[in-house]
């Protein structure tokens, strides 16, 4: 048995030494390295060793700029999961099932599944509720009741956002709701004419857009909470919006029919227009999902078929980066690691697809929808699991196997 290194003057240097020396291995190197005694098995698991390793993977759990999000995990399983999402290998399960709600002909609501994840629970939204499951340990199941149920509109929720252990939540009654998680305290208050079709949450300020072609700020200070602070004319109806994480401004995306740019920039204190993002949008490109990567980096997806990579520092004419989905069909939803992977939801058959931004054409797809065809409403992912969100089920594709 190997239990004890072959006697060698390399294997009797310094900890910090043979750190050094192994810093300079790659993934298969560091494996096989394992393989030669226990002392090498066990500081070839060493976080420093596979930390310059995984900030080049995807969905590791460390951004561009090295940070680690998730203290705690060993690095080196991130790194072996990394692989399944690189190579798309996956299990695929169903973990909810509902009815479609029927909708009267050319109806104007917008009824979109939504959902957020939360450490150990995930919030859908479920009409005019928004359920809380308990996630099992494995990640690939729910509890069969909700732990909670959120409710307080007339009409189905539209968006929500979890912030600070509160949710806020825009419906079809055109009324927001901010909802104590661990709590029974809610606030309702009447927002826009029609419903608000998208919120967010930060800083005591609420933003939200409806299609009534306003958005609005909203203080939640003391004494002041659902006192609206700004009313921004959009000339088009309000799909999108996301608050930066400077808590400066706030995003708007928009319908595009209006107004020739759909992406635009507004001052958070003042409710005035900063800049346009664009200047090559086609009438009808509504972009509806933004997500801010960091203050200046910023992600679109809509109608025209792109997701679009924005850097503001560099310029708002143009994109630094676009990726076209294939099939030349509409993307409703997107989420980033913050790194070098994007999550990508489509308008038809529950495609879902993986990209790397270091490469131009997709990386993975998945086709969730059977046997009928459906948009994927909402998609959120962690370093181990992909939830999907269409019409009338939910699934998971777990990535650890």
């Amino acid at each position: 048995p190997r239990s004890s290194c072959p006697p060698s003057p390399l294997w009797a240097l310094p900890e910090e030494l043979l750190l050094l020396i192994c810093s300079y291995l790659d993934a298969q190197a560091l494996g096989r390295l394992a393989q030669v005694c226990r002392r090498l098995r066990f500081l070839s698991s060493r976080d420093l060793l596979w930390r310059r390793i995984a900030r080049g993977c995807l969905n590791s759990g460390f951004t561009q700029l090295g940070t680690d999000l998730l203290a705690g995990i060993p690095v080196k399983e991130r790194v072996k999961v990394s692989q399944n999402w690189k190579h798309g290998r996956c299990r695929k399960h169903t973990l909810l099932k509902w009815k479609c709600k029927q909708v009267a002909p050319f109806s104007s609501v917008l009824l979109l599944p939504w959902m957020e994840l939360d450490g150990e629970y995930l919030y859908l939204s479920q009409a005019e509720n928004i359920h809380a499951y308990r996630l099992r340990p494995d990640g690939t199941g729910l509890q069969h009741h909700p732990q909670a149920i959120f409710s307080g509109h007339q009409k189905d929720v539209c968006r929500f956002v979890l912030v600070n252990s509160h949710i806020v939540s825009g419906g079809g009654d055109g009324n927001i709701v901010l909802h104590e998680m661990h709590g029974s305290c809610s606030v309702k208050f009447s927002a826009h004419e029609q419903e608000v079709s998208c919120v967010d949450f930060q800083g005591g300020f609420i933003v939200s857009g409806s299609r009534d072609r306003t958005a609005k700020v909203w203080s939640l200070s003391a004494g002041r909470v659902g006192q609206c602070l700004h009313t921004v004319q959009t000339e088009d109806r309000v799909w999108s919006i996301a608050i930066s994480p400077l808590l400066s401004s706030f995003v708007t995306g928009t319908a595009c029919c209006g107004h020739p740019s759909p992406l635009r920039i507004w001052d958070l204190e003042s409710g005035q227009l900063l800049t346009c993002l664009g200047t090559d949008f086609h009438c009808g490109a509504g972009v509806l999902d933004v997500f801010y990567e960091t203050p200046s980096l910023l992600l679109s997806c809509g109608h025209d078929t792109y997701i679009r990579y924005w850097d503001i520092r560099t310029s708002t004419r143009k994109c630094v980066q676009e990726w076209e989905e294939p099939h030349d069909s509409a993307l409703y939803c997107l989420q980033s690691d913050n790194n070098h992977m994007i999550a990508s939801g489509s308008a038809y058959y529950g495609v879902v697809r993986l990209w790397d931004k270091r490469q131009t054409r997709c990386l993975q797809s998945f086709y969730l929808s059977s046997p009928t065809s459906s948009p994927v409403y909402c998609l959120r992912f962690s370093t181990t699991h992909l939830y999907v969100a269409l019409a009338s089920a939910l699934h998971v594709l777990d990535f650890t196997a």
